[in-house]
C-alpha cells in the first residue's frame, strides 16, 4: 500500500496555508481519485490552526475573497479551483491535493497538511507523490487519500454541472470519472490536470 512517509513540516502547495506542527505520520494506506468542484472542507475557517483556509473560486474559476461563501454543491458561489489540479515534477515526483482521512486524527489535524505517498503498485510503483490535504469526507476510510484529478468522478456531490455544465453524473462514471482519455471534452482550464492522469500518472486505477 502506499507508504505515508511524512506529514511536512513547512511545505506550503497552497499560497494560503500556513505552517504546520512538526507531527509525522507514518504507515499504509489506499488512494482513490474525484474531482467534484464543491468547495473543499478545509475551505471554511477555523477548519485547522492554519493563517487562512483553503483557496476557493467562482463559477468562472476566479479566486474568491470570501471565506464565508457557500459551496457550489449547497446553491452557493464558491467551488474547487482548477489550480487545485496535480502536476509532474519528474517522472518520479508529483505533486497535488487531496481529500484525507487518517486513523487517529480529525480535520484540524489532516487540513492544509502535506503528505509525501509513495505508491507500491500498478503502472506508477515506486514513484512519490507529495499532496496537501484541501478536502475531507465521511465516505472516506482510514488512511486513505482522494486524489483531486479533474475527470475523476464526481462521487457523491456534483458541483462540476453548475460550474462548469459538466453532464448530470459529471464527466464519465459517477465513481471513477473518464473511461478512457477525453480529457479534451473538459473546459480548457481542467485539461492538463485530467491529462496528468494519463501521463505521469500511467493511468493508473486507485494505486496502493
Amino acid at each position: 500500500m502506499a507508504n505515508i512517509l511524512h506529514k511536512l513540516a513547512v511545505l506550503a502547495l497552497l499560497a494560503t496555508s500556513a505552517t504546520l506542527g512538526a507531527t509525522q505520520a507514518s504507515g499504509s494506506g489506499r488512494t482513490t481519485r474525484y474531482w467534484d468542484c464543491c468547495k473543499p472542507s478545509c475551505a471554511w475557517s477555523g477548519k485547522a490552526a492554519v493563517s487562512a483556509p483553503v483557496a476557493t473560486c467562482d463559477k468562472d474559476d476566479r479566486p474568491l475573497a470570501d471565506q464565508k461563501a457557500q459551496s457550489g454543491c449547497g446553491g452557493g458561489s464558491a467551488y474547487m479551483c482548477s489550480s487545485q489540479s496535480p502536476w509532474a515534477v519528474n517522472d518520479s515526483l508529483a505533486y497535488g491535493f487531496a481529500a484525507v482521512n487518517i486513523a487517529g486524527g480529525t480535520e484540524s489535524s489532516w487540513c492544509c497538511a502535506c503528505y509525501e505517498l509513495t505508491f507500491t503498485s500498478g503502472t506508477v510503483a515506486g514513484k512519490k507523490m507529495i499532496v496537501q490535504t484541501t478536502n475531507t469526507g465521511g465516505d472516506l476510510g482510514d488512511n486513505h487519500f482522494d486524489l483531486s484529478i479533474p475527470g475523476g468522478g464526481v462521487g457523491v456531490f456534483n458541483g462540476c454541472t453548475s460550474q462548469w455544465g459538466a453532464p448530470p453524473s459529471g464527466w464519465g462514471q459517477q465513481y471513477g470519472g473518464l473511461t478512457s482519455n477525453t480529457c479534451s471534452t473538459l473546459p480548457a482550464a481542467l485539461q492538463p490536470g485530467c491529462n496528468f492522469r494519463y501521463g505521469w500518472f500511467r493511468d493508473a486505477d486507485n494505486p496502493s
